[in-house]
């Protein structure tokens, strides 16, 4: 799209992409707020707060400064990999000290990003193509556990949850082949609208949600209470920010692949300042650890529009749903069916964005095939039997789980090491010659 869109496209491509992290930034609230006994008021809170934060995350990562955001087309969500480790920090502690060290770690994540930036050299096309692709495809057993109707719904893998993600999908297929500009970038709102509306029909739409929830809603600082500081917690916290950390590394690039754009050190160094005070300003509004949504990525992929405007206008919607907790769950209606059936595209488009930064790396070349091949593996394996690890330690076990983790280490070393192997083989090789 080469001229400027309108205000009203932008808005609708806006809504399109908080659509499409928004049952990732409202089960993570809804889990731990059940896991520890919240009541459903206290749960609204954290779903409203989340929502408002989520929006000041994505404004500060889009218009960015000379300190602070990446200045990329990337919306902020709350990062999974946190949910176990606040679940038993609030469980052994307090929701208290889950805020304190929630605070604290977004500062460690502001300090050091510059350090951060500095290692970013271990990340040539082999890793960043590699750990892009698993980011997809660990993604994929969230989409399909949507598809068949939810982890834990009454209903999984019924018929018509099938149907429905089935519906949803071919909708999305068929703009995305047949229609035209504006249209056909608001593919999946299309596909979304037709498989709720087909839900409705099926009774399986209702809006008892929304007509329990109040109309405005603005989040309280320490809401919860003040914050209290637990060295365990605090260095639990720091871990899964580091990890936060090298996700969100890997969904920047993409986001550059998917732009047409060469991601600079110094943005993605000011990206993970704005993510640390994105996280900091959660533990203050009691919501959650922030990191870039790798969801949001693929609907770039998908829809080929690729101006910041747009992110804006979803970090803005985000605010005023986090206002406005009647209009927030008013988004809550459409069926984990149908959000499954756009996840199958969404995911599946970073998915080959990984797969096409892997094209550019020769795997003929030694050491590369065993970094990608075991990468993927190890990666994929993790997010598919993460029981594997049930036996470790608690901790270790919730950081092993994510496949984005264990295969985006697996491709970080193996690379040292053949790195190093090449370098002595070629010394070696010049040693001889020379002599």
């Amino acid at each position: 799209m080469s001229k400027p869109l309108a205000p009203g496209k932008v808005a609708a491509l806006g809504l399109q992409h908080v659509l499409a992290m928004y049952a990732g930034a409202v089960v993570v609230p809804l889990i731990i707020g059940g896991a520890l006994g919240l009541t459903e008021k206290q749960i609204a809170y954290l779903i409203a707060a989340d929502l408002f934060t989520c929006g000041l995350a994505t404004l500060l990562q889009v218009i960015g400064s000379r300190w602070f955001g990446s200045r990329l087309p990337v919306v902020l969500g709350c990062t999974f990999t946190a949910v176990g480790p606040m679940i038993v920090i609030g469980s052994e502690y307090s929701l208290a000290a889950v805020y304190g060290a929630i605070i604290v770690s977004g500062l460690f994540v502001v300090l050091a990003a510059p350090l951060y930036g500095k290692l970013l050299r271990f990340f040539p096309t082999v890793v960043t193509g590699s750990v892009v692709t698993i980011i997809g495809l660990s993604l994929i057993p969230v989409a399909m556990n949507n598809v068949a109707g939810g982890q834990g719904a009454a209903d999984f893998g019924a018929p018509r949850n099938l149907l429905l993600a089935l519906l949803t999908l071919v909708v999305i297929l068929i703009v995305s082949r047949f229609a035209r500009g504006f249209l056909r970038a608001v593919a999946v709102l299309v596909g979304l609208a037709v498989g709720t509306g087909a839900a409705y029909a099926m009774d399986m739409v209702h809006f008892g949600g929304v007509a329990e929830a109040s109309f405005v809603n603005v989040p309280t600082p320490f809401y919860f209470g003040a914050p209290q500081f637990s060295l365990v917690a605090i260095g639990t916290m720091i871990l899964v920010n580091i990890v936060s950390m090298v996700e969100s590394t890997g969904v920047y690039l993409a986001v550059g692949k998917a732009t047409d754009q060469k991601v600079e050190q110094r943005q993605i160094v000011n990206g993970l300042r704005s993510e640390g005070a994105a996280i900091m300003l959660g533990g203050v509004l009691n919501a959650f650890p922030y990191t870039a949504f790798s969801q949001n990525v693929g609907l770039i992929q998908l829809t080929k529009v690729k101006t910041r405007n747009v992110i804006f206008a979803a970090g803005g919607i985000m605010v005023l749903l986090g206002l406005l907790p009647k209009l927030a769950a008013l988004t809550t209606v459409i069926p984990n069916a149908v959000l499954g059936g756009a996840m199958i595209v969404m995911f599946g488009s970073v998915a080959a964005a990984g797969m096409n930064i892997l094209s550019e790396v020769d795997l003929r070349k030694e050491g590369n095939l065993m970094i990608v091949a075991c990468s993927l593996a190890v990666g994929l394996g993790s997010a598919t039997v993460p029981s594997m690890f049930a036996q470790l330690p608690t901790e270790a076990s919730m950081l092993l789980q994510s496949g984005i983790v264990t295969g985006s280490v697996t491709a970080i070393v193996l690379n040292l090491v053949m790195t190093r192997r090449r370098e002595s083989a070629a010394a070696f090789q010049e040693a001889g010659e020379a002599s």
